[in-house]
């Protein structure tokens, strides 16, 4: 299957049919499955037979979801989660202990902030946070205690660029885990794994699903670390239902074609942020003005479905720009068939203060586009008009 191209990976990677010989995979809706004797149920129990036993841990569904995404993200192993943020607390709360240290990127989602800043500090985990384009603040950041490596790249929100490489290398040189979060990115666009990721992490409410239907998160990577993550997940119960697993199994089977359009659109809006004379700065990866632009050009195949800008005249003026929007939608989600913006510094990062907000240049002013899948004609009709009665 790996010889296979990524297409059809996602497409083919599917559970053995049943006797009724369905096409599309079946629904497992139990909450735990029969032994066929006392004998069989004790050695499942005790790992001699591998064979689903209760769901919570076990499914059909759920290890079809995950066997696609290994294989999208070359990774040995990997264990489903109910959302995107169970699976950040989960790779934190499996792997890391009291005494343990974290160096994280500054610029992470909001709540993956609040976990290292309030909730490990109260386990006796410690961190740091690092500008996570400055390679020399990842180094001079580790510890006698640092046990871990986290970031996302492209960042949330502000769609910075990590040197996975470089940082692939740092983890390995000081044998410390390396966690990647690729949800902005997808498997289609970047494969951390392959400059040295331990673990990945997905979000899959996100572009995995990418038409806002249903939760879900997960994590990939080597079995030696996803194994603790499934066992602290086994007994914590933070999993995802039968039912969602199948909603994105079905999903990843349009990921490669959903995303080339993703892209396509967003590098469309970004050209055309950029001369439009209302607009300070425009952030997107491909774009020739990107400051990290070679990097990101090496590291991921296309640009993402993201772009981030800058609008002259501060919150208030952001604000406007939103009110007056006629087609995008407001919300907080991201990666939908539906174009979104947003205003990162009034909700997704509202928790942190203002001083902390400009430390990873969230600016008044910034505004993030979840770049959807309409005809681009009215994607751009739709900024050009909320821009100019905004003004």
């Amino acid at each position: 299957m790996i010889d296979q191209q990524f297409e059809t990976r996602a497409i083919r990677t599917q559970m053995v049919r049943t006797a009724r010989r369905e096409h599309a995979s079946a629904l497992y809706l139990t909450s735990s499955f029969t032994f066929e004797s006392a004998e069989q149920g004790a050695d499942i129990f005790k790992g001699n037979i591998d064979a689903n036993l209760y769901s919570r841990f076990s499914n059909p569904n759920t290890d079809e979801f995950i066997r696609k995404l290994c294989s999208l993200e070359q990774c040995q192993s990997g264990v489903a989660t109910a959302s995107g943020m169970a699976a950040v607390y989960l790779c934190f709360a499996a792997l890391l202990k009291q005494g343990d240290h974290v160096v994280a990127s500054s610029a992470i989602f909001g709540n993956s902030r609040y976990i290292l800043t309030n909730i490990l500090p109260n386990m006796g985990v410690s961190h740091s946070f690092v500008e996570v384009s400055d390679n020399h603040s990842w180094e001079q950041a580790i510890q006698k205690n640092t046990k871990m490596l986290f970031l996302e790249t492209p960042s949330n929100p502000t769609l910075k660029t990590a040197d996975l490489e470089f940082i692939g290398k740092l983890a390995k040189s000081h044998e410390l885990i390396y966690a990647v979060d690729n949800c902005f990115a997808t498997p289609y666009l970047q494969r951390p794994a392959e400059y040295g990721a331990h673990l990945v992490l997905h979000s899959a409410t996100k572009y995995i699903d990418g038409q806002g239907r249903v939760l879900g998160g997960a994590i990939v990577g080597e079995e030696h670390w996803v194994s603790q993550c499934y066992d602290f997940l086994r007994r914590t119960g933070s999993s995802l239902s039968p039912f969602n697993a199948w909603i994105l199994s079905k999903s990843i089977e349009t990921l490669a074609i959903r995303m080339d359009r993703h892209c396509s659109n967003a590098s469309k809006l970004a050209g055309f942020l950029n001369g439009h004379q209302e607009i300070e700065k425009v952030i997107y990866p491909h774009d020739e003005n990107y400051e990290q632009y070679d990097l990101a050009k090496k590291q991921m195949s296309q640009g993402g479905g993201l772009v981030g800008c800058i609008i002259k005249g501060g919150a208030e003026r952001g604000a406007r720009f939103l009110n007056a929007l006629n087609m995008f939608s407001l919300t907080a989600n991201l990666g939908d068939t539906r174009s979104i913006a947003t205003h990162p510094a009034s909700t997704t990062h509202s928790k942190m203060t203002p001083e902390e907000q400009l430390l990873v240049d969230i600016t008044p002013g910034f505004l993030r586009f979840s770049v959807g899948l309409e005809h681009i004609d009215d994607i751009l009709t739709d900024i050009d008009q909320a821009l100019k009665l905004s003004k």
